[in-house]
């Protein structure tokens, strides 16, 4: 869901780094191919992630939910020299999709894709991470948040998907999963040990800074 009017998105797409034919034609593919093409964070969001990495200069960065593989590659873009990104998929039907783009763009050396439960192979990341983008399974976000946070440097970015839920966290009564990640967005706000910001980008994102 995006909070934007249609023509307000419109404009702000109009007006944003067109994507590289790469991420164009994974986003044809995801549509084509996949039955939830809507989990692909997009064009606008993708930039925007892009724009982060390219700010923060990462040598190391966690992805915990690939899908298909976008928001992998437009974080990839803003790798400092030798950085890695890992990247987490539960879906081992995704893989050949994510490994034809991976191969694709170029960043075949800089990315490195991991199948399997991601609160498993958290704990096998040495990191520190200097940007983690979450955007899994949502009744995860919480644990995800307290495995991944002593692993994040100090300064470190962590950038959470999907956190406005369909609008449904204004709603005076919540469903489970609403109620889920309206319990991680105060989780983070109320966190003495970052500094955060929420911003009604697409779904909601909340950008968190490590203190």
């Amino acid at each position: 869901m995006d909070f934007l009017p249609p023509k307000i998105a419109q404009y702000a797409e109009a007006h944003t780094t067109p994507d590289t034919p790469v991420l164009a034609n994974l986003d044809r593919q995801t549509h084509l191919k996949t039955l939830k093409p809507r989990m692909l964070s997009g064009h606008l969001q993708g930039r925007f992630l892009s724009m982060v990495s390219h700010m923060a200069r990462p040598k190391a960065i966690l992805e915990i939910g690939t899908f298909t593989g976008y928001s992998a590659l437009c974080l990839a873009e803003g790798l400092a020299p030798g950085g890695m990104l890992h990247t987490i998929e539960a879906d081992e039907e995704l893989e050949p999709i994510i490994r034809d783009h991976i191969q694709a763009s170029g960043f075949q050396d800089r990315i490195c894709l991991h199948i399997g439960n991601a609160l498993r192979i958290i704990p096998l990341l040495e990191g520190p991470f200097d940007i983690v983008f979450i955007d899994a399974a949502k009744r995860e976000y919480p644990a995800y948040y307290d495995a991944i946070f002593p692993k994040v440097r100090p300064g470190g970015f962590i950038i959470a998907d999907n956190i406005l839920w369909s609008g449904k966290v204004t709603l005076p009564k919540f469903d489970t999963d609403t109620a889920i990640i309206d319990a991680f967005n105060k989780q983070i706000h109320n966190d003495p040990r970052v500094e955060n910001i929420l911003l009604p980008l697409r779904d909601g994102i909340m950008v968190a800074r490590k203190l």
